[in-house]
């Protein structure tokens, strides 16, 4: 039976990870990362209203943020280093924009803000771009997940750059709502890669195409 993992398991696993029989902590993080991406798109699209963004919070803090990270530390005992890092990272991804919603300065200069949200955003843009390269190696389904994420970090950097404070005020950014729209089909795709996984668990065989790699 195909593996369902984010990342293949290294044939010579640790004898403590075969020990413990941990499960594949795939869908879990993937469904985690889904849920809360969906939710925060369709703010940035528009269809919401800006004012209900911090209704976000507690799937940030606790699906999105404490579910991937700990998704993403039994990838590291599973020995999957791709999981690990994607998992532990969009975990604390998560966290951290909670902590930024929280405790935005209030002395700072609006253009300031805005261009300090778009250089978080660039960072994760970095990050996931070479996550992106490196998912080629682990399956279609998974690498349509990053490389929509990538495009979707990209869109909401540049939004968020040229962002002013007579359009922030309006919500009226046209990168952003591309971002999030874009955000949307992604958390859609990792929705279909999770979906994937748990069927492949419960049917006892691999029930949906992931496409994986060689």
């Amino acid at each position: 039976m195909a593996r369902t993992n984010v990342t293949p398991t290294p044939a010579h696993q640790s004898p403590l990870a075969q020990g413990l029989g941990i499960a594949d902590p795939g869908p879990l993080g993937l469904a985690a990362f889904a849920g809360t991406t969906f939710f925060l798109s369709a703010v940035n699209t528009n269809m919401l209203g800006s004012s209900v963004q911090t209704i976000v919070l507690g799937l940030a803090l606790f699906y999105g943020g404490l579910a991937q990270l700990l998704a993403g530390m039994w990838e590291f005992v599973k020995g999957n280093t791709f999981g690990a890092l994607a998992f532990t990272s969009y975990g604390a991804f998560w966290m951290s924009f909670w902590y930024l919603l929280n405790h935005l300065p209030t002395d700072a200069k609006v253009n300031d803000i805005l261009h300090g949200v778009g250089l978080y955003l660039l960072v994760w843009t970095i990050f996931t771009a070479y996550m992106a390269v490196a998912a080629t190696r682990v399956s279609g389904a998974v690498l349509a997940v990053f490389v929509l994420l990538a495009l979707t970090f990209l869109a909401l950097t540049i939004g968020w750059f040229s962002e002013s404070p007579a359009a922030f005020a309006k919500n009226s950014n046209v990168w952003i709502h591309i971002g999030g729209w874009l955000g949307l089909l992604t958390a859609l795709a990792a929705w279909y890669a999770s979906f994937a996984g748990v069927l492949s668990f419960t049917f006892k065989r691999p029930a949906l195409p992931v496409f994986p790699r060689a």
